[in-house]
Formats: structure tokens, C-alpha cells, sequence
């Protein structure tokens, strides 16, 4: 039978090539998202060797756009901003300023218009979360002071890009033909409110009672085929319907939708399954990015490139360095957030891709942004290294003036329980034992997962158990049992063998859901495997057997 393949080899060509790409740049110890956008340029028309389909690849990015601002959407924390409010908003507001400002200026001097020079400044003044979070994590920095500032001031971005995804198909209606009053622009703005008004007032009022009700009826039934494909549904949904009844970007409604599933009770379970879909689409979206991007602009236009590139890692990271300063902070902070905003990522793609789109961005700015991003993120990790250099002799410096930020753990902690994970099952784990008396240490990377054990008073440390740092902050040389609660058997694996490197006679217990992945784990030093489905059978059998009706005749 006759084979129509576009589709099948697009995403086979995205997803190997991503995988190849974004491994060997994470074993260069650079960001995956430099290897998905090389992959892109791999897999684009201005290289050699495969090309992608150029109408399916935009498709795929807008479902990646779609379930990435679901994603921002369900961990938008607005307790996390308000902590840090002082600072956060009028910083990053002010740094977004200057670097919009500085873009616009550059476009001017290339000869572009100022619409094009106001989507070209703004796409470079947002940083990417994924760069800047993880390298936070890797430093133990995000639940410091340092860190709560900047995730802060990322959602303040994240506000200011949504905002912007509305606004700029409305100016772009009115200045098409680029002699607009300003009454037709106002009206058009007007316009545009108006809609974003109903579409949320719809969701507050009906998406808010509907959404969590949906959730809790679909988890009743207990299927997670079920509870996944709901999620997905209400993502994909949502955004498709706020398009074709508002007339809203995909985006904003992906956005809100999220926002709303994340007060459900279920949103912790909705982000962990939700998760492998919006990784893989999100791997797409890069891809399709990358394939825009023509490598001849680093050799017709370098010095638009270099100075793009200044504009990302000099002048509004100078402008974050500034900001903060004159807010009274040291120059520690100061430095800590500068440096992790010295890049941009997917907000900076979503919006220059929307300005291509809508014509007020040539596509030569498009490339120019993509290879900013490029740079930026491949020199980060040398920044955040020149920056740890420093830090290391100030702290050195002042060891004796000022007190090192108390530790998570108390240091005189003892004979402890690690719990890997406070899922379902590492919550209930957790009570159980503290009830017995056991002292306990909670690891956990999810931030509202990290705020609910925190709420429910353990002492929690915040990052992925198989990071060497985290690991050696749970104390896990004085612990006497660790329990990995995580689904996930390959990284608690990776995890039971460098624990059990740091502590011998350490009891480590860690849970399964097959055969083979019982074998990975005691291959790897755990002293047990629970294989949940085992148990809950034998758990079963015992409890038909112990009932009446299956309860044996007493004989005379």
C-alpha cells in the first residue's frame, strides 16, 4: 500500500536528530537547546543533506508553542513573584525597557522599520527558563534569595510576553499599511482588550468550575491513559477554542488554561503526565525554529550579529546589574542575576516568529535572533563559571564578616529517612514514617511539590536526586535508609549508586513497575524493589482470603 510520509519523516529526522544533537551539546555541558536548534539548521533548506517539510514543520512548532505556554502557565506561581515583588517587577520591566530599547535602536541603524525594531529589542530582552533554571539547580540557588529574584523576575517576562503575544497582532492590524492615526490604532487596541476581556472573564467564570471538575471526574476513574489524554484535551483544546471564539492567540489560551489546571488539586499529577508529550512537541518547536535559520548571515552580516549579541550579554544584563545594585542589593546578587538573564530562548523565538509571520520582521531578523540565542547560551555556562570563580574568593573573602546563608538541612541531623519524591507515594511514605518517629529528608524538583512538603513541615531539599549536590545536601553520610518514591527507575538507579558510593551501609529501598526495571535497580545497589503492581495484588489476596465469604469451614 502506497506510504505518504512527510509527516512520519519530519518528526523522525526532529526527534533523532534533536536527540543526537542535544546530547552531545549536554555532554559538552551546554544547554540541549543548542543541539535542538542545530538540529533545526541540520534539517532546514539553506544546508546540505535532509530538508524538513515546510509546511508541516510550522504546524508542529504551533503545538509546541501551544503545550510550551500551557507548561509556563501551569507553574505560574504568583506567590513566587509577590516574595520578591520589589524587586522583580520594576527590575525586569525596566531591563526589558532598555533592552527593547537598545533592539529597536540597532533595527534603525540596519535600515528597518520601527514596528520590526520594536518585535527585534523585545525578542531580545527575554531570557529562556529553561537556561536560566537549570543553571540555578545546578548551583543550589533556587531557593536563595538570589534565586527567588530571579524566577520572579522570569515570570514577570513571561507576563510581559504574553501580554506582548496580544498586543502585537492588533498594531500589526492597524500599521499595515503604515499610515495609521492614532484613533484607528486606539480603536484596534480597544478591540483587541475587549476580546481578551471576554475570553477571560469566560474562563474565570466557567473554565475555573469546569476544568478542576473535569480533572477530579476523569482521576475518579483511575485509568492515567484517561487522566493524560484530559489534560492534553483541555491544553489543546482551550487554545483552539480561545482562537476561533476570541479571536486570542493560541498561545494566551494555552497560557490561561494552564494557569487555571494548576489551582486544581490534580496539577502536580496533570504537569508529571503531561510532561513527556510537552518535552517532545517543545523539542519540535526548537527544531522548526532552527530550520528558519540561513548560517550565511554569520558571513554576509557580522557585525549585526556581534552586536545582537552584545545587546544579549552586555547591555541588559548591564541594565539587570544596574537595576539591582540601585535597589540596595550586593553586588553578589547583582552579578547572580545579570549573568542568568545573558541569554535568550523560547519566548525570544515565539515572539520573532510571530513578527515573521505577521511581516513586521524581515526574516534576516529572525536569523539574527536565533544566532544571539546561539551564542548566548553557549557562553552562559563560561559566564556562570567566571562568576562561580569570583564568588568563591568573595566568599573567601568574607567568611568572617558575614554568615553563609543557613543550610536546608540542620547540620546535627542524624539516622534520618531520604525520601526521593513527594508524589502520592513518597507523601504518604513521609507521614507514615514521621509518625513513627523517623526523622526526615525529602527531595524533591518540583517547585509546588517542594511547597507542599515544606507546608506540611519536612525538611525539604529542592532539586533532582541524581545531582551529585543535591544528594550530598540531603547528608546522606549520617542517613540510615534512603526510599526512592519516584517512578522513574533509571535515575533513582543512577541515584541508589552514588548514594551507596557515599554511604555503604545505607538501606536503600526504591519503587518498580516491571521486572526488568526490579533488575536495574538491585544491579545498582538498592537492598529491595517494590513492583507496585505485585504488591497490590498480594495486598488484594490477602484481604479476599481474610473475608467472610472465602473464610474456611470450621469442622466439628
Amino acid at each position: 500500500m502506497p506510504h505518504h510520509t512527510s509527516l512520519i519523516a519530519m518528526l523522525v529526522a526532529g526527534f533523532v536528530l534533536a536527540f543526537v544533537l542535544g546530547a552531545l551539546a549536554n555532554r559538552l555541558r551546554l544547554s540541549p537547546l543548542v543541539g535542538y536548534l542545530l538540529a533545526g539548521i541540520v534539517a532546514g533548506p539553506y544546508t546540505p543533506g535532509f530538508v524538513g517539510d515546510a509546511e508541516i514543520a510550522p504546524q508542529l512548532a504551533e503545538i509546541g508553542v501551544i503545550l510550551l505556554m500551557f507548561g509556563v502557565g501551569l507553574h505560574f506561581s504568583l506567590r513566587d513573584l509577590l516574595s520578591v515583588r520589589g524587586i522583580a517587577i520594576p527590575g525586569a520591566v525596566a531591563q526589558i525597557t532598555v533592552a527593547t530599547t537598545l533592539g529597536w535602536g540597532l533595527a534603525l541603524l540596519m535600515g528597518w522599520g520601527h514596528m520590526a525594531g520594536l518585535v527585534f529589542g523585545f525578542s531580545l530582552a527575554t531570557a529562556s527558563t529553561v537556561v536560566l533554571l537549570r543553571a540555578m539547580e545546578e548551583r543550589r540557588l533556587l531557593d536563595t534569595r538570589r534565586g527567588r529574584i530571579a524566577v520572579g523576575w522570569l515570570i514577570v517576562e513571561d507576563i510581559a510576553c504574553v501580554v506582548a503575544l496580544v498586543l502585537i497582532p492588533a498594531l500589526a492590524g492597524a500599521l499595515g499599511d503604515g499610515d495609521a492615526s492614532a484613533g484607528e490604532i486606539g480603536i484596534a487596541l480597544l478591540f483587541t482588550f475587549l476580546k481578551v476581556g471576554a475570553f477571560v472573564a469566560f474562563m474565570l467564570l466557567v473554565g475555573r468550575r469546569v476544568i478542576p471538575w473535569l480533572l477530579e471526574r476523569i482521576a475518579g476513574t483511575g485509568s492515567r491513559e484517561l487522566f493524560t489524554l484530559c489534560v492534553l484535551a483541555i491544553a489543546m483544546g482551550v487554545a483552539l477554542g480561545s482562537a476561533e471564539l476570541f479571536g486570542v492567540s493560541f498561545a494566551l489560551g494555552a497560557f490561561f488554561a494552564g494557569m487555571l489546571l494548576n489551582e486544581s488539586e490534580f496539577s502536580s499529577q496533570a504537569a508529571q503526565d503531561s510532561m513527556p508529550m510537552r518535552d517532545a512537541f517543545a523539542v519540535l518547536f526548537f527544531v522548526s525554529v532552527g530550520m528558519l535559520f540561513d548560517p550565511i548571515i554569520l558571513f554576509d552580516h557580522p557585525w549585526q550579529v556581534v552586536a545582537t549579541t552584545l545587546i544579549i550579554l552586555v547591555g541588559k544584563s548591564a541594565a539587570a546589574y544596574g537595576i539591582v545594585r540601585l535597589f540596595g542589593h550586593s553586588r553578589s546578587t547583582a552579578l547572580t542575576i545579570s549573568t542568568s538573564l545573558a541569554q535568550i530562548g523560547e519566548f525570544a523565538f515565539i515572539i520573532a516568529g510571530l513578527g515573521l509571520a505577521l511581516r513586521l520582521l524581515p526574516p534576516e531578523g529572525l536569523s539574527l535572533v536565533l544566532a544571539g540565542s546561539l551564542i548566548s547560551i553557549m557562553l552562559n555556562p563560561l559566564l556562570f563559571m567566571l562568576l562561580d570563580r569570583w564568588q568563591a574568593r568573595e566568599d573567601a573573602r568574607a567568611d568572617r564578616e558575614r554568615p553563609p546563608e543557613p543550610p536546608v538541612v540542620p547540620v546535627d541531623i542524624e539516622g534520618h529517612a531520604i525520601v526521593v519524591g513527594y508524589g502520592r507515594v513518597g507523601a504518604q511514605l513521609a507521614t507514615l514514617l514521621r509518625h513513627r518517629g523517623v526523622p526526615i529528608v525529602v527531595i524533591e524538583d518540583d517547585a509546588d511539590l517542594v511547597r507542599r512538603a515544606r507546608e506540611d513541615g519536612f525538611t525539604t531539599v529542592r532539586g533532582n536526586a541524581a545531582n551529585p549536590r543535591v544528594m550530598e545536601e540531603a547528608a546522606p553520610d549520617r542517613a540510615k535508609l534512603a526510599v526512592f518514591a519516584i517512578p522513574q527507575a533509571l535515575e533513582a538507579g543512577e541515584a541508589i549508586e552514588r548514594l551507596k558510593a557515599a554511604n555503604p551501609g545505607i538501606t536503600a529501598l526504591a519503587r518498580a513497575h516491571s521486572d526488568r526495571q526490579v533488575e536495574h535497580l538491585l544491579a545498582h545497589g538498592a537492598d529491595a524493589a517494590v513492583l507496585a503492581e505485585r504488591e497490590l495484588a498480594y495486598s488484594l489476596a490477602e484481604m479476599i482470603m481474610a473475608s467472610p465469604a472465602y473464610r474456611p469451614p470450621r469442622t466439628a
